[in-house]
């Protein structure tokens, strides 16, 4: 069963198409990535789905409805999380106190903000995500004395502190080492068996193609193949794409 349905995406800028009838899915409870060479439009589809960017024509369907131009906060209630390639962590806040904001994201107003309404519960979360991703002992530790590598766990933390179903991620494993790397992609799959659907953009392929369970490949906004990772391994047009004809 497919949790994200896009049919015929298509984004333009100004005279260049940055994405054209683009079909695909992501089905409930897999991991799967997105390559393609540099400009091929993997973020803008992201930028689409996650709202911030309207699509000039197309549907975007998250179980089964339509939110393809609706705001960034509406589509994040709904239940689709979003990591960036830059950072989004507060260098001045604990490393508990941000994933305590962002778990005031998912409240409905700002007056149950004040009251700090589930801070218990929410506290209780962020304690067991810093165990999962292994920076528990770092949780009073200003954000800002993190190695690069751990805010990108804390980063990544703070999008699952709103209990997503499907989370975007646009490049997690940029500039962080192979030990960060292996550590990061067992706690994808440990997110995913507890039900955690992801798509994720990233451009180290041989890890992109360890993980996933399914891989769709876009060249100059266009999707070129898809299908398991062996697969798109030998695909010529994904060799083309890469290395040229």
């Amino acid at each position: 069963m497919s949790l994200l349905e896009i049919v015929g995406l298509t984004k333009h800028f100004y005279r260049a198409t940055a994405l054209l009838d683009v079909n695909l899915s992501v089905r409930e409870g897999e991991i799967l990535g997105l390559i393609g060479p540099n400009g091929s439009g993997k973020t803008t589809a992201f930028n689409c789905v996650s709202g911030l960017l309207r699509p000039d024509r197309g549907s975007i369907l998250f179980r089964g409805e339509e939110i393809g131009g609706l705001r960034p906060d509406a589509i994040f209630r709904k239940g689709v999380g979003r990591s960036f390639q830059l950072l989004q962590v507060f260098p001045r806040m604990t490393v508990l106190e941000n994933l305590l904001l962002a778990a005031q994201e998912k409240s409905p107003g700002i007056l149950a903000r004040i009251l700090g309404r589930d801070s218990v519960a929410a506290r209780r979360r962020a304690e067991d995500l810093l165990a999962v991703l292994g920076i528990d002992g770092l949780m009073e530790h200003l954000a800002g004395e993190l190695s690069y590598g751990q805010q990108k766990l804390l980063d990544f933390g703070m999008v699952f502190m709103s209990e997503p179903s499907l989370v975007l991620l646009d490049e997690p494993m940029a500039a962080i080492n192979p030990t960060m790397i292996e550590g990061l992609v067992n706690r994808i799959r440990q997110l995913n068996r507890a039900g955690v659907t992801f798509a994720a953009i990233e451009h180290n392929v041989g890890a992109i193609l360890e993980f996933c369970h399914r891989v769709v490949v876009l060249d100059h906004g266009e999707l070129i193949a898809e299908g398991e990772p062996a697969a798109i391994c030998k695909h010529p047009q994904v060799i083309a794409a890469y290395f040229g004809s």
